[in-house]
């Protein structure tokens, strides 16, 4: 605990005196009980400029009364001689209890309702510092002319791994229709899945995650979200077709306003995209190309939706 207790000590007013859990992938991620009885998560991982603004959008949300952890430091970096020196941290409030929701029927509805409301909270893209560059999975718009971006998780070129053809081009085809699209940006989160929303029977709990805020057309934003809200959650798979299209229904009541053809366009593109990505990946992984059947069957049908 040495390391965070010079951290803490100096941007927290206190040292931390308990872990009360720790888990790393992208970032570590530390929770803390602080001398002074604060219960505290610490969020350490590479300087990146787009931290500031997710930093701005968390505080603005949190300020509004959006369920999600008050920010209350960050990023600031870490010294000493660990593992994650230079790397920089954010602390926020621990928010306990809530769960993942569990398996029910209106949970497509439930998951576009929160992610409708969060989007309506959050501050213009004006209001707050830039939050690009985009995640990988949200990162349709990267400079490289091949169709898929550096991973964050991994340290391999997807592109100089070619195959499935027909995933290569369906990243293609995708990029090109979200490319084109002429729709505002707006703030949203990125990564709205269930392993990162907790709740409290129907209600919304709170939302984790906030590196992954973006700005992004509405319509995308939905989208991202309605083909992967069930993973990390009792299922832990993207969502089918059918759940897609009851997220988007029920996203479009939620904020009182139906999708024109070109937002609908492009909410299919927008989760094509990333369910690609995810297949990409895994099919990188695991050559067997076990990892991309289960899109092979719906391929065709997001491709049509999308007009791509």
């Amino acid at each position: 605990m040495g390391e965070w207790s010079t951290w803490c000590g100096e941007w927290l007013g206190s040292p931390p005196v308990e872990t009360l859990f720790e888990h790393a992938h992208l970032s570590t991620v530390v929770g803390l009980r602080l001398a002074d009885g604060r219960e505290v998560v610490v969020k350490a991982r590479a300087f990146e400029h787009r931290l500031a603004g997710c930093q701005e959008v968390q505080r603005r949300l949190h300020q509004a009364g959006f369920p999600c952890p008050e920010p209350l430091v960050g990023p600031k970096p870490l010294a000493g001689q660990g593992p994650l020196r230079g790397q920089v941290v954010t602390a926020e409030a621990l928010v306990p209890d809530g769960s993942v929701l569990p398996p029910r029927p209106d949970a497509p509805e439930l998951f576009a309702a929160a992610l409708a409301r969060l989007i309506k909270t959050a501050p213009s893209t004006a209001d707050v510092p830039s939050l690009a560059p985009a995640p990988p999975w949200n990162g349709w718009d990267h400079d490289d002319p091949r169709p898929w971006p550096w991973p964050d998780d991994m340290d391999v070129d997807l592109n100089d791994r070619p195959g499935p053809g027909w995933l290569d081009e369906t990243a293609r085809r995708v990029r090109a229709r979200l490319r084109r699209a002429a729709l505002p940006e707006v703030v949203g989160h990125g990564d709205f899945e269930s392993q990162n929303i907790r709740w409290n029977g129907a209600t919304l709990h709170v939302v984790h995650d906030w590196d992954s805020a973006v700005a992004r057309p509405e319509a995308a934003l939905a989208g991202l979200a309605a083909a992967v809200f069930p993973l990390g959650g009792p299922k832990d798979r993207p969502a089918t077709v059918a759940e897609t299209e009851r997220f988007l229904s029920g996203y479009a009541r939620s904020r009182g306003r139906h999708w024109t053809r070109e937002e609908s366009e492009v909410a299919w593109a927008a989760g094509l995209w990333v369910l690609a990505f995810n297949a990409k990946k895994a099919t990188v992984a695991r050559p067997d190309g076990s990892a991309a059947a289960r899109l092979t069957e719906e391929a065709a049908e997001r491709l049509r939706r999308a007009d791509a």
